[in-house]
């Protein structure tokens, strides 16, 4: 009984000394990160954290020690000793050989296992060479950045907070963000963000990081909302070619059906009409009819002109001789030649 006492008391001490040791190096790294964030509320939150932590560490401290010094004495009251009996050895007969025959047991044959769980080993995350051609970045990224891990919301707030994280999502998903805090971050840096779909590369992004040295960072991905296929994916976050966080999410349900198509017709190539010359004042012909003969019409006109002779006039006073008057002269007038124009068969 004193033996298995002792024994729990030490158990329980190590262990609250090891649980003191962690919550003060959680809370000290929380107080000392918590300066390098430039967002108020996630500094308050991280120091609050931090004192918390601390006076947890103060309160177990204190219980430990409590335990250490007045632990056997209550383990004695709540469980009385009890005397254990000393139990005196006994002679064991043994039987001659003649008189009991020994019997020897056949050995058994252990079945070999035909397959043996060998475990698999986990490849680190990598970027694949297809998306390593599209790097255009020759910054040196700092290799001291450090991400958090991934929160995944259908949506962020005004501070880029995820509303209602999780990490299962039923369909149809829609817009998915990958929510991440950052510090020590080089701007211009490449960085790149990896989205699989049981271990197959479905969506990718990578760019120079256009953010600042700290603060909170999101990947999304909005895709056709048939593409949000049940299973599992995976996020990965890359700076430069090294790896610094992922997480997982599922998605369950069935995907929307697509809706169809129409099929579309083929066009016949238009062909080229060439410009048409611009004519300023199109002049209207008149359609001919056919004529056999031309007939050509001559049709001189004479007109004549004729003046009655004058009408001698007696008068009481002598005239020597009466004015003579000219025969008119007749006055010929042509018509002009008709222009004859040939008539085509």
């Amino acid at each position: 009984m004193q033996v298995d006492v002792n024994s729990a008391i030490i158990t329980t001490t190590i262990i609250a000394w090891v649980a003191i040791a962690i919550l003060v190096l959680s809370g000290a790294r929380a107080l000392s990160t918590a300066r390098s964030l430039k967002f108020f509320r996630m500094r308050r939150t991280r120091i609050v954290a931090g004192w918390r932590m601390l006076l947890a560490a103060l309160v177990l401290l204190a219980f430990n020690l409590l335990f250490i010094r007045f632990g056997r004495d209550i383990a004695a009251t709540i469980f009385h000793p009890t005397i254990t009996p000393t139990i005196t050895p006994t002679v064991t007969l043994t039987p001659e050989p003649s008189l009991s025959p020994t019997i020897t047991l056949s050995p058994t044959i252990s079945p070999t296992p035909l397959v043996s769980d060998t475990p698999t080993i986990t490849p680190t995350p990598h970027v694949p060479l297809a998306v390593e051609v599209e790097f255009t970045s020759v910054v040196t990224p700092n290799p001291a950045a450090v991400f958090s891990p991934l929160l995944f919301a259908i949506a962020l707030d005004e501070n880029f907070l995820p509303i209602d994280p999780a990490i299962a999502f039923q369909n149809p998903v829609g817009h998915l963000y990958a929510q991440f805090t950052y510090d020590q971050m080089t701007p211009d840096a490449q960085w790149t963000a990896l989205w699989y779909h049981d271990n197959e590369l479905v969506h990718y992004e990578t760019k120079p990081w256009d953010g600042g040295t700290g603060g909170i960072g999101y990947t999304d991905w909005e895709p056709e909302p048939h593409l949000w296929l049940p299973g599992e994916y995976e996020v990965q976050i890359f700076v430069g070619y090294t790896w610094k966080t992922s997480g997982i999410f599922t998605v369950e349900g069935e995907p929307p059906t697509p809706m169809p198509s129409a099929t579309p017709t083929r066009t016949p190539t238009p062909t080229r009409t060439e410009t048409p010359t611009r004519t300023l004042t199109p002049t209207r012909t008149l359609t001919p009819t056919r004529t056999n003969t031309p007939t050509i019409t001559l049709t001189p006109t004479i007109t004549l002109t004729r003046t009655r002779a004058p009408t001698a006039t007696i008068t009481p006073t002598r005239t020597p001789w009466p004015t003579l008057t000219r025969t008119p002269t007749a006055t010929i007038t042509r018509t002009p030649t008709p222009t004859i124009t040939p008539v085509p068969y």
